[in-house]
C-alpha cells in the first residue's frame, strides 16, 4: 500500500464510529477543488507512512477505535487495497471506504465480499459538467453509473455526496444530479472549504443560507437529501 498519512482520531468521517482516517496516495481525477491535492500526484513518491507503521498504530488502538475510514486520493487505485482492508477487518475494526466511483470492478469485489461496512461515493456534478468538474474532460460516465448501481443494489450502507463549489455548481446542476441518481438514496451536499491544499486557486464555497436554499430546492425530489458541515 502507498499511504499518504493518518488522522489518528475522527468522529465525523465514519458515521456512528470512533475511527481513524488513513489516506492513500494517487488519484485518477484532477478535480480543481480537491482538498488533498498533495496526495493526487504522489503515488510514485516515497510513502509518508508505511503499511507496517499504520498497523503498529492500529494494534495499539483496540478498545479506543472501532473503525477505519479509508480515503485518498482514490483508494481503489491501490493494487493491494483488498488485502489491506482484510488486514484491518482481521483486527476487528470496521471499515468505511471513500471512492470516486471510477473503478467499479474493484468496488464490486469489495461489496460482494462484504469487506466494508459503509461506502461514500463522490458525485462530482451533473452528467453534462461531470468531466470538467473532475478535471478529466472525457471521463467515462458509464463507470460512474456502474458504481452508482452497485451501491444502490448492495446491502452495504452507503451515501452519495457532492462538494458544492460556487465556480462549478448551480442550483440547476444540483437538481440535475438528484434527477440522475436513483430515487430516495442517501445524498449529502457539502460546501467547499479551502483546505490550503487545493489543485487550483480561486475556488470558493457558497454562503450557508444559499446551501440551505439548494437543499430546499432538491428536497422535493429526494427527501433523504441533507446538508453536511453547514
Amino acid at each position: 500500500m502507498h499511504l499518504g498519512g493518518c488522522q489518528k482520531l475522527t468522529l465525523l468521517d465514519f458515521p456512528g464510529h470512533t475511527a481513524c482516517t488513513v489516506f492513500t496516495d494517487g488519484c485518477n481525477l484532477r478535480c480543481p477543488f480537491c482538498h488533498n491535492a498533495s496526495l493526487v500526484d504522489s503515488q510514485n513518491a516515497k510513502p509518508s507512512l508505511t503499511e507496517e507503521e499504520f498497523f503498529e498504530f492500529l494494534d495499539k488502538r483496540h478498545g479506543l477505535l472501532d473503525g477505519v475510514a479509508i480515503t485518498g486520493g482514490e483508494p481503489l487505485l491501490q493494487k493491494d487495497i483488498i488485502p489491506f482492508i482484510q488486514k484491518i477487518r482481521e483486527r476487528g475494526f470496521e471499515v468505511k471506504l471513500d471512492t470516486n466511483g471510477t473503478i467499479p470492478s474493484v468496488l464490486k469485489q469489495i461489496l460482494d465480499a462484504h469487506l466494508v461496512q459503509y461506502v461514500a461515493m463522490d458525485i462530482k456534478n451533473c452528467k453534462e459538467k461531470y468531466g470538467i468538474t473532475a478535471g478529466v474532460p472525457h471521463l467515462d460516465l458509464n463507470k460512474i453509473e456502474e458504481s452508482i448501481a452497485l451501491l444502490t443494489n448492495s446491502l452495504i450502507p452507503f451515501e452519495f455526496r457532492t462538494t458544492v463549489v460556487k465556480e462549478l455548481h448551480t442550483e440547476k446542476d444540483l437538481l440535475d444530479i438528484v434527477k440522475w441518481l436513483p430515487p430516495n438514496v442517501p445524498y449529502f451536499l457539502q460546501n467547499f472549504v479551502d483546505s490550503g491544499d487545493i489543485l487550483e486557486e480561486n475556488m470558493s464555497g457558497y454562503e450557508n443560507d444559499q446551501m440551505r436554499a439548494f437543499l430546499t430546492a432538491i428536497k422535493p425530489l429526494n427527501p433523504r437529501a441533507e446538508l453536511r458541515g453547514v
